[in-house]
């Protein structure tokens, strides 16, 4: 069974293409270290619930859209050494400050898979 790692967060609107540009420049480091597939989704009927919901959860404003993303990996192991290569490249950002988006609003975390059809 595989492993993955999942991604919620908001972007600016404004700031879409910037951070378009920054997952395809991520992702490439991700498949070249290994990875099984690197996707990312700009939300599309993403409702804001009256309890919980994507937008909720990372505080989304209306001028922002939610990113749903995730990273498939072989296994846990093959994604910590993956992380660890990818995080030394020198091709990754040294200062998460200037990222297009604000990561104290991100979710994340890794998962095991119990079912893959």
């Amino acid at each position: 069974m595989s492993y993955v790692d999942g991604f919620v967060l908001a972007v600016p609107k404004q700031k879409l293409d910037a951070y378009k540009e920054m997952a395809r420049k991520a992702g490439a480091i991700w498949m070249d270290h290994g990875a099984l597939a690197f996707v990312e989704c700009v939300g599309d009927d993403v409702p804001y619930g009256e309890l919980t919901s994507f937008p909720r959860a990372v505080q989304a404003t209306e001028e922002e859209i939610v990113v749903f993303s995730w990273i498939v990996y072989k296994s846990r192991e093959d994604r910590d050494t993956i992380n660890a290569k990818v995080m030394a490249d020198p091709r990754m950002p040294k200062d998460m400050s200037e990222m297009p988006f604000d990561g104290k609003r991100m979710i994340f975390g890794g998962f095991r898979p119990f079912l893959e059809l």
